[in-house]
């Protein structure tokens, strides 16, 4: 049986949550249904973490943005992916999307490709099974298909 909080104490538990690190309405939601909120309780807690800028999906956006792109090296179509498995606006992830720079995204494209390219290569494998691994590798971080292809060209 999960205890009852008071709406005070699901606001100051929510509030050090959100402090810790940036967390998107959805996360926030998952937090209080952990906590045993009602669901009154938690409409209130989230219009008063909103209120006092606790939460800010905007800004969620942007740093996730940020942070998965220059320390996971995703590709925008994981990146995207993610924000909407988060519940994440269209608006805010094409807002948060905008500020990678094309010459950036494309410099660390080519850094990541060619140094899974050489990896793969170390291995001795046949042609067309390091192809298919070095692709599946870049699909999966989300790398648009046509720089794959075109880098593919490029490598071999």
């Amino acid at each position: 049986m999960r205890k009852a909080h008071s709406f005070e104490e699901l606001k100051s538990k929510l509030e050090h949550y959100c402090a810790y690190q940036e967390r998107c309405h959805q996360e926030v939601k998952e937090k209080l249904r952990q906590l045993g909120a009602f669901q009154v309780a938690s409409d209130a807690v989230i219009a008063h973490l909103i209120q006092h800028n606790y939460l800010n999906e905007t800004r969620f956006a942007l740093l996730y943005v940020k942070s998965k792109f220059n320390i996971k090296k995703w590709g925008k179509i994981r990146i995207e992916l993610e924000l909407k498995r988060r519940k994440i606006s269209a608006h805010n992830i094409k807002k948060g999307l905008t500020q990678i720079e094309e010459e950036q995204y494309n410099t660390l494209f080519d850094e990541l490709a060619k140094k899974r390219w050489n990896q793969l290569k170390e291995k001795k494998e046949p042609l067309a099974q390091r192809k298919k691994k070095w692709i599946s590798y870049l699909q999966y971080r989300g790398w648009e298909n046509d720089l794959i292809f075109d880098a593919l060209n490029k490598l071999t």
